[in-house]
């Protein structure tokens, strides 16, 4: 069974689910999904993000995003979710809750699984990305295994 390891900072979509259980055709895959709650991460950079994809509004309510630990009820049903998401979809999955550095996580469970790919799921993050300084950029470098990038979508 083909083992992917799963970055994710939102929920995930039918349309996310369909796109990363059809990637390896019909082979079995096996998920680990490890979810980052938005609001560890940094508020300027994301309103940034919001600014240059035209989101203006999203970029005014930054601020109002969960932090710390209002973060975790949200992260762990948006966990939930993709799951059990996954799992109606025909595959095996679990997840985690990233409560500390998501790259030093990532790399011991890529190591504990034997993890054959990393996934990373997630919005565009341009100032991250044009200083490769996303998860997928960062991770390439880290984990030993092969790392696609993708972007997530929205319902």
């Amino acid at each position: 069974m083909f083992t992917s390891v799963l970055m994710i900072e939102k929920p995930l979509t039918s349309v996310d689910v369909e796109f990363v259980t059809t990637l390896h055709g019909d082979e079995p895959v096996s998920f680990v999904v490890l979810m980052q709650p938005r609001g560890d991460q940094d508020r300027l950079l994301r309103a940034i993000d919001d600014v240059a994809l035209g989101e203006l509004d999203e970029a005014v309510h930054e601020g109002e995003e969960p932090e710390g630990s209002a973060a975790q009820g949200p992260a762990e049903l948006a966990l939930q979710h993709s799951v059990q998401s996954l799992r109606d979809a025909g595959s095996k999955a679990v997840g985690h809750v990233v409560d500390d550095h998501p790259l030093d996580k990532l790399k011991g469970v890529v190591d504990e699984v034997d993890a054959d790919e990393v996934i990373v799921l997630t919005a565009p993050h341009y100032v991250e990305e044009f200083f490769h300084r996303d998860w997928a950029s960062r991770a390439r470098h880290k984990v030993g295994v092969p790392v696609l990038k993708l972007f997530a979508h929205s319902e």
